[in-house]
């Protein structure tokens, strides 16, 4: 990042250093990737007609101190250098409590007509953090008729920006959005800033991540509606990864995943589990449950998740007990690549198959209570995410699926080994977070929640040739070969019937009789009761990852 010479818009601050003053550096050095006749990592996307490409790299324009997250503030930039032929859409915003990395999109009109980019006509200040020079004034480009803004612009003066300062761009060319993340808010007139993201993100969708910021206030009428990018190319996924350049990725990106110490349930191979028991059950039959083949080729294909098939541990105690515990020695990570973003990044979704779920345990102040059965199923997938830029190939961020839900952790965040990024698998519940240690599901103030507990226990290395690749619809047919049991869109698992009242009586009779009632409200809130479906019948498998606000 270089620093301009702007003040600080006269907010007082600390004389430490901010996070946000260094810029993340990988932790190992830049990849090269296999050589292909496709787009990837080749620093420009045609959009259609109008080229996109990546600016990491800024100039500080206005920053504040206060509020925000971790009450460190925010820091707002303007791209540059920006290169030759390309023009600035919009400006770019962090929070100040992590290193500077991010990027803005820059484009360029390629069609020949060179009506794609226009100036705005006008701006309108949407809010400023006072009247002074050095105060923070914030601009909405006004588009000509038939254009979209796609970014604001931010001043330290009360003089418009320039015209030229960032370009508009033809509607046709644009897609809704939305806010993503709040990056910084003032209680002066009910002021934030919110990273924005397309509105319909998925496989086939087509918006495109800017990189830019919206900016609301509540005591305006005024709309400050902006759009992302749409990438309008007939061949909009003509810059995925190859699959030579794909396991490239991988062989740098995948995940080191810590299990806890006193896990039991540890993951396995889907084949280890077939050959190992499993056995396929239908619903009304009268026969004996069918033992499942090591490829998963006798399983009923299709038919959604109807309840007429499902799969079970085996029969007998200790080849079940035996199941139960896996076999991490062989276990995968099975992986789905899928343009997203329009086909701007690549998302790479690693699955681990655990045969058993194991038991939950609660805290309530500082008691841990066992609860039973509560949180016991045969057959849990979990998963994540590796989003990629097809623009340099750089990892940009990870979802760590969690339970029902998950969250995305920026690149800058993570911890990492060489440059592969490590995760920890919480005891029992296997969801995963970017850090040791406790983390509560209910009420942390209180200290009443389910635990989710993560240790430095066995490590298992997704890297040394242990990822994978079922499924990367993109390349094309037969490309990748999909096993059988991908098709299964049955359950997993038998559904798990318990009475949850009387499961949490028994494991927390010292407890008062209203803080059991609550710890069964809560448990009812976070377990659905029956082993999960397959990878495919995730919403997740066409569709973007799913974060708590959605």
């Amino acid at each position: 990042m270089r620093r301009s010479n702007s003040c600080l818009g006269c907010v007082p601050r600390s004389t430490a250093a901010l996070p946000v003053e260094r810029s993340f550096a990988p932790p190992a050095p830049m990849q090269s990737w296999p050589s292909s006749d496709g787009g990837f990592a080749k620093g420009i996307i045609d959009l259609g007609g109008l080229e996109a490409r990546q600016v990491t790299t800024f100039d500080k324009v206005w920053s504040t101190a206060q509020g925000g997250q971790d009450g460190l503030g925010a820091t707002f930039f303007k791209p540059s250098p920006i290169p030759a032929g390309f023009r600035a859409l919009g400006h770019y915003a962090q929070p100040n409590n992590r290193p500077i990395f991010g990027h803005v999109l820059v484009a360029r009109d390629a069609s020949g007509a060179g009506a794609l980019l226009a100036p705005p006509l006008d701006y309108t200040l949407v809010w400023s953090s006072g009247q002074d020079v050095g105060a923070g004034f914030f601009w909405l480009p006004v588009p000509p008729d038939g254009y979209r803004a796609v970014g604001m612009a931010v001043t330290t003066t009360k003089d418009k920006p320039r015209l030229d300062e960032v370009k508009c761009v033809r509607a046709g060319f644009t897609d809704a959005c939305e806010d993503e993340e709040s990056v910084w808010s003032s209680d002066k007139n009910g002021f934030s800033a919110t990273a924005l993201r397309p509105a319909v993100r998925g496989i086939d969708a087509r918006g495109v991540h800017v990189g830019t910021f919206g900016a609301h206030v509540q005591s305006s009428t005024a709309p400050t509606t902006l759009a992302c990018l749409r990438n309008s190319s007939a061949h909009y996924m003509s810059c995925m990864p190859d699959l030579a350049q794909l396991h490239a990725v991988l062989a740098a990106y995948s995940p080191q995943v810590y299990l806890h110490p006193n896990d039991a349930y540890l993951p396995s191979s889907v084949p280890w589990y077939f050959e190992n028991g499993a056995l396929l059950y239908q619903n009304g039959s009268q026969t004996a449950p069918t033992p499942v083949v090591a490829d998963g080729s006798n399983l009923p294909q299709g038919g959604g998740n109807d309840g007429a098939y499902w799969l079970d541990l085996p029969v007998d105690n200790g080849q079940r007990e035996r199941a139960k515990k896996g076999d991490l020695a062989g276990a995968k990570a099975y992986v789905q690549a899928k343009p997203m973003l329009g086909g701007t990044a690549t998302d790479l979704a690693l699955w681990f198959f655990y045969p058993f779920n194991g038991p939950a345990r609660a805290k309530v102040g500082p008691l841990t209570i066992p609860l039973g059965m509560i949180g016991e199923h045969v057959g849990d997938w979990e998963h994540v995410t590796l989003r990629v830029s097809n623009f340099s190939g750089d990892l940009l961020r990870v979802y760590l699926s969690q339970h029902s839900t998950g969250t995305w952790v920026e690149a800058s965040q993570l911890e990492y080994t060489g440059s592969r990024p490590v995760a920890y698998a919480s005891r029992n519940g296997h969801a995963f977070y970017p850090k040791e240690g406790l983390v509560l599901q209910g009420d942390s103030k209180l200290g009443v929640g389910i635990r989710n507990d993560c240790a430095k226990g066995s490590m298992m290395d997704t890297g040394d040739g242990l990822c994978e690749v079922v499924s990367a619809e993109y390349l094309g047919a037969g490309k990748v070969a999909e096993p059988a049991w991908l098709g299964f869109e049955r359950g997993w698992g038998p559904k798990e019937e318990y009475d949850i009242g009387r499961e949490i009586n028994r494991a927390a009779r010292i407890l008062p009789r209203a803080m059991r009632e609550r710890l069964g409200e809560l448990v009812k809130k976070l377990f659905v009761g029956e082993g999960p479906t397959g990878p495919k019948m995730k919403g997740s498998w066409r569709n973007d990852e799913r974060d708590p606000k959605t």
